[in-house]
Formats: structure tokens, C-alpha cells, sequence
């Protein structure tokens, strides 16, 4: 068995399967916040058949110290994934291939395996990330901004008369709460179809949707449309089945 984890800005999630599983096809699958120390021991001890640990950190070093340390308890050693200039059919495209999270190099290694043609991969979560893939399998770029969350808390912050906004999404709102919370979600969703624009003519064209905050926005979009759950551990689960990996990074 191997056990994947992504280590993200908010949560760690992870999954238990199988090597060679198919996408999603996992034993066992959570989440557990950055500070529960219990739940990792938790996940190994329910696990004991775990023999590798493939992971994502994009939440610092001092996580991934601490999970290392866990790992290392029960003898095993975590491979933390390194973002190359070509891995598991996907081309990085980035001036320097190393610059870019590897939950999104992971995210659209998992896209890759999941649609062969060209596609937007969009990541909602603390940050929202929309990232071009092409149908050959070349990463040409992509865009980070503020998720739903940060946005509202942007505003409450910053401005002195913006509350932090519990509203709800509304054609024309009629109250400040909605009026907020509309125009984040009208952001994030413009934001997304502004980069899906290049591929729009292209055959086969998809947005590929994941995230924690996918659903605040996913029923404005008006571009062809999958939800997918826990992009990043697919994408993981592809690089695990190629072997161990060429850069792996401790």
C-alpha cells in the first residue's frame, strides 16, 4: 500500500491505495488540519501495510519536518515531490520548472491522466490557481489569486464599513452581505473564463475543477465543466506508478 498526502495552505489531505489504483480508487481518503497531531499516527496505525509515502508540501518546511518526523517513527521515509521540466507526460512550461507549487504540478499531472485533451486546471482553495494544459501535454502557464475566503477577508480587513460578508450569491443583490459575497464569486468565476478563452475553439476543451471552494463558484461557469475531488492526490498516484522518483526532495 502507499499513502499520499497533500500538505496544502489550510488542510492536509490524504489517501491510501493500492499501487496502480485507479484515479480516485482509494482504500481509504481525509483530511486533518495542520496542527492535529493525532491524525497521522491515526491514519499509519488504521494502515499498517503503508510501504511508501508520496506527498505534495506547499505549507512550508516546518510541516513538512514534523511529518516527516511522524513518518520516520513507524520506519518509513516520504518522497516530497519536486516540480521537473517533464514528468508523467506533462512538459512544465515554467521559466524555471522548480518555481512552481507542486500541488499544482501535481494537480496537472492528475489532469493529464484524466483528459487527454486541452484543459484548464482550476484549483479552488485558499488561492484559486487556473493553469493551461495543452492537448500535447505542455504546461504553458497559468494564474494565482486570492480564493473566496481571502477575497471576503480582504474586504472585512481593509475597508471600514465591509463586514465580513455571510451572504449569499445574487443577480442584482439588494444588501451589502450579498452584494460582497456576489462580487467575489463574479471574480473568481470571470477569472476563470478569461483564461479558458484561448482554449475555447480547441476540440475537446474542458475545465477541470477541484478544490475545497469549487462549489462557491462551479454553477457560474459558463465553459465546459468536470468537478474532480483531490486532483492533487490523482496526480500524485500517477507519479507513484512510474516509479520512485527522479528528484525526489526531503
Amino acid at each position: 500500500m502507499m499513502l499520499l498526502i497533500d500538505a496544502g495552505n489550510t488542510r492536509i489531505k490524504w489517501a491510501v491505495a493500492e499501487p496502480g489504483a485507479a484515479p480516485g480508487d482509494w482504500l481509504a481518503h481525509g483530511s486533518f488540519a495542520h496542527d492535529d497531531g493525532a491524525a497521522l499516527p491515526a491514519v499509519l496505525a488504521a494502515h499498517p501495510g503503508i510501504r511508501r509515502v508520496l506527498g505534495s508540501n506547499v505549507a512550508g518546511p516546518a510541516l513538512g519536518v514534523a511529518l516527516d518526523a511522524t513518518l520516520a517513527a513507524v520506519g518509513l521515509r516520504a518522497e516530497w515531490l519536486a516540480s521537473t521540466a517533464e514528468r508523467a507526460g506533462v512538459r512544465n512550461g515554467y521559466g524555471e520548472p522548480g518555481q512552481l507549487g507542486t500541488d499544482r504540478w501535481a494537480a496537472l499531472i492528475g489532469a493529464r491522466r484524466l483528459h487527454r485533451g486541452p484543459c484548464l486546471v482550476v484549483s479552488a482553495g485558499t488561492a484559486t490557481t487556473a493553469d493551461v494544459l495543452d492537448a500535447d501535454g505542455l504546461f504553458r502557464g497559468g494564474v494565482i489569486l486570492p480564493g473566496v475566503g481571502l477575497m471576503l477577508r480582504a474586504l472585512a480587513r481593509n475597508t471600514a464599513q465591509l463586514p465580513f460578508a455571510d451572504g449569499h450569491f445574487s443577480d442584482v443583490p439588494r444588501n451589502t452581505a450579498d452584494a460582497i459575497v456576489t462580487g467575489c464569486l463574479h471574480a473568481q468565476a470571470g477569472a476563470v473564463e478569461r483564461m479558458f478563452r484561448p482554449l475555447a475553439e480547441q476540440p475537446g476543451a474542458l475545465c477541470l475543477l477541484t478544490g475545497g471552494a469549487a462549489g462557491r463558484f462551479a454553477d457560474l461557469l459558463q465553459v465546459p465543466l468536470r468537478r474532480v475531488d483531490n486532483l492533487v492526490l490523482i496526480g500524485l498516484a500517477t507519479v507513484a506508478g512510474e516509479g520512485p522518483q527522479p528528484a525526489a526532495m526531503g
